[in-house]
């Protein structure tokens, strides 16, 4: 067997979760789906259903709020669509996601080949049975990425936005400057817990989430100083990241650290706080 998956079934904080794995070609990587008052949020990798696809059906949900549009969070969607189960998402892939994937052969074999769904725009506000949450846009990761909060709570949803605090390497599509925008925005809005959908429950969020933009900010600030210096973006990767990650190798160069490094440069004034596009919300 080429990977090898096992899942976990739990819950925290009133929070009940799913946390899969999958392991192969020397990589092992884990997504996370959680359940809270009827909220589905995410919905795990098709090629690990065996395990999702469980935790969806004793869930019951009302809805699943999708944070993006990436196979490890999609992979099931259909699934609950074909059970009455309504969609929510950021409208930005919606189109993408109504046809049959054709991301890259790799992460076909690793996450599995999500089936096309249907869904709905995700509103700014909304309720589940007992509680208020509001969606808030946090692109960086993907164009279409959104954290969810449980205001009612304080409990923050944050997809792939915080994922580790030490980034070590970057899908080709991530800007960094603009997830460095999207962690300062986060951050001016009241929660204390996190559910990451990579690390699982992260009982000092906030705290995480700071040290996250103090890494990157300092990362950007290193670059741009190593550009100034004249150095060329391989010299740089060298200096900051001598070491070369299995995923690497494993995604032909889709993951790597060079894309830090270059979605950086692509935008040399990224040091500027910026105000993003689109819907702001009011921080609480």
């Amino acid at each position: 067997m080429l990977f090898k998956g096992t899942g976990v079934l739990g819950e925290q904080a009133g929070v009940q979760y799913c946390q899969a794995l999958n392991k192969g070609l020397g990589v092992t990587l884990s997504c996370y789906a959680f359940e809270t008052d009827g909220v589905l949020i995410d919905t795990g990798a098709h090629s690990l259903r065996r395990f999702f696809r469980p935790f969806i059906d004793h869930a019951q949900p009302d809805f699943a709020a999708i944070t993006h549009y990436h196979e490890d969070h999609t992979g099931n969607a259909a699934y609950c669509a074909d059970r009455g189960i309504p969609i929510y998402m950021s409208p930005l892939y919606a189109e993408d996601c109504s046809r049959r994937a054709g991301y890259p052969f790799y992460r076909q074999m690793f996450w599995g080949r999500r089936p096309a769904f249907q869904s709905e725009e995700m509103p700014e506000t909304f309720s589940s049975r007992h509680f208020n949450w509001r969606s808030i846009e946090t692109p960086g990761h993907a164009a279409d990425h959104v954290s969810l909060l449980n205001e009612s709570t304080g409990q923050l949803f944050s997809g792939d936005l915080f994922v580790s605090v030490k980034q070590k390497v970057a899908l080709r599509e991530e800007n960094i400057p603009e997830t460095i925008r999207s962690l300062e925005k986060i951050l001016s809005y009241d929660f204390g817990e996190m559910f990451c959908c990579h690390a699982g429950y992260v009982e000092n969020g906030r705290k995480k989430l700071e040290d996250k933009l103090e890494f990157l900010s300092n990362l950007r600030d290193e670059v741009l100083r190593l550009h100034g210096e004249g150095r060329p973006v391989k010299e740089i990767q060298c200096t900051l990241y001598p070491k070369t990650y299995p995923i690497t190798r494993f995604s032909r160069g889709e993951w790597d650290s060079e894309h830090l490094i270059t979605s950086i440069l692509a935008e040399p004034d990224g040091h500027k706080k910026r105000p993003l596009p689109g819907r702001e919300g009011a921080a609480r």
